[in-house]
């Protein structure tokens, strides 16, 4: 199993017991709830394989060096999403979000399925945090960024005292 789909297993075990209500409670109304954080993992990994089969047809070769993107799950550093990965304020069931993220998981496996190693490392588009990093790096990074999301949920369910 790689780290895609542990970090993924990792986070939906950490949610499988919630009740409704608890998933959809916000702590605050300034702070995401648990569907929010969840909704923004859906919509982070389709917005990643959407921009990496783009660079895959469209894109120049950019070559990039390594990145410390496993830095991602420091949770001390606070990094605002961006508007297009920004959860929306609708309730949704656990069930309706499992659809979501199974859907964008199957684009992301297939894009690995069919993907080219060389090309991946070929082209590169850039992180708001870790600069510029190539295609590979970026399929790998949604992992460390589900990781990092756990912490969260982790965090609110404390808060919610669930």
């Amino acid at each position: 199993m790689n780290k895609n789909e542990q970090f993924r297993n990792d986070v939906l075990r950490s949610v499988e017991s919630l009740t409704y209500e608890q998933l959809n409670q916000q702590p605050t109304s300034n702070t995401w709830s648990v569907m929010q954080v969840l909704e923004h993992l859906y919509l982070m990994e389709r917005m990643i394989v959407s921009r990496v089969k783009d660079q895959l047809e469209n894109g120049v070769d950019q070559p990039t060096e390594d990145k410390p993107f496993h830095l991602a799950v420091d949770r001390s550093r606070k990094v605002d999403a961006p508007a297009q990965v920004t959860p929306s304020n609708e309730k949704q069931t656990l069930e309706e979000m499992k659809s979501k993220l199974a859907e964008s998981r199957a684009a992301l496996i297939e894009l690995e399925e069919t993907a080219s190693e060389d090309k991946l490392k070929q082209k590169s588009f850039p992180h708001p945090v870790f600069g510029l990093m190539d295609l590979k790096q970026w399929i790998d990074f949604i992992g460390y960024h589900e990781k990092r999301h756990q912490e969260q949920i982790e965090e609110i369910k404390t808060a919610i005292g669930a």
